[in-house]
């Protein structure tokens, strides 16, 4: 197994603008979860670390949807004990770009969505500005 350095616990902070992302991909925590795999396989304990808020229950949803779609693969290890890592396949990497531009969307229009989000003028959906 080829050792990556740790995934830093504020990668994603809740001012970050990827968290206001107006696009989805999958769930509320996909984007993020397939920024932790751009360097390479994960475990699921070291995704935790920079998802610090999302449950047990989220990320292993996240994933399975991930997974389902063709993002993220899932591979099983019993040397010499078990261990799970999940990887970006080819179409889960090509999605890294257009989020990046996602990314640079929200940052430059990081007020204007706020103030959107503030001000209620959203529809029903909550967390996300495009329903």
């Amino acid at each position: 197994m080829t050792q990556r350095p740790p995934l830093p616990p504020d990668l994603f902070d809740e001012l970050c603008p990827s968290s206001l992302l107006p696009f989805r991909f999958g769930d509320k925590w996909a984007p993020m979860v397939l920024r932790c795999l751009d360097d390479g396989p994960r475990r699921y304990s070291e995704l935790r670390v920079p998802l610090g808020r999302v449950t047990p229950k989220s990320l292993t949803q996240s994933l399975r949807g991930l997974e389902r779609n063709g993002f993220v693969s899932r591979t099983v290890y019993a040397d010499p004990k078990l261990r799970v890592e999940y990887a970006l396949t080819p179409l889960g990497r090509s999605a890294l770009e257009p989020l990046a531009a996602a990314c640079r969307w929200a940052t430059e229009h990081w007020d204007e969505l706020l103030d959107a989000r503030e001000g209620g003028g959203g529809g029903e959906g909550g967390n996300s500005f495009i329903d």
